[in-house]
């Protein structure tokens, strides 16, 4: 291994080791940081792990909530006993997160859950805050599974 690729594997890992101290809402921010999800590895209780996209493409975390080695017919969104999807809300839809900017800003048509109310993004771009200008979000009445 190169000494560069030495660095940006030690980068990765501190990056990794860093991530861990971030409330969830902070890991939904940078949730490529962590690893993804594998069969055959060791997890333990609190661990982070990446499988799949929520319904609006970003990147799914799951916390680990039992200590165990995953298997490949364990999938995170199929073993509730083992992981615990975060970024959701209980019917399945995002919890609203703050853009860090144009990459992951929403778009028209998204559909949010900010503090217990589903709201629909009417523009693409969409980095306000629900509730904080007209005609950026309104109130999603037409609730169905996502």
């Amino acid at each position: 291994m190169t000494k560069r690729m030495q660095a940006a594997e030690q980068l990765r890992r501190a990056m990794q080791l860093y991530a861990n101290t971030l409330t969830e809402a902070q890991a939904l921010e940078v949730a490529a940081v962590y690893p993804a999800w594998a069969a055959g590895r060791s997890y333990a209780v609190g661990d982070i792990v990446r499988h799949g996209e929520n319904s609006v493409g970003d990147p799914q975390l799951y916390k680990v909530v039992q200590e165990h080695t995953s298997q490949a017919d364990w999938l995170p969104e199929a073993t509730p006993a083992l992981y615990d999807p975060f970024g959701l809300d209980e019917a399945g839809y995002p919890l609203w997160s703050q853009p860090a900017g144009a990459h992951d800003a929403y778009n028209a048509g998204d559909i949010v859950d900010y503090n217990g109310t589903l709201y629909q993004s009417l523009v693409d771009g969409n980095v306000w805050e629900p509730g904080t200008y007209t005609g950026v979000w309104e109130v999603y009445t037409h609730a169905e599974q996502p």
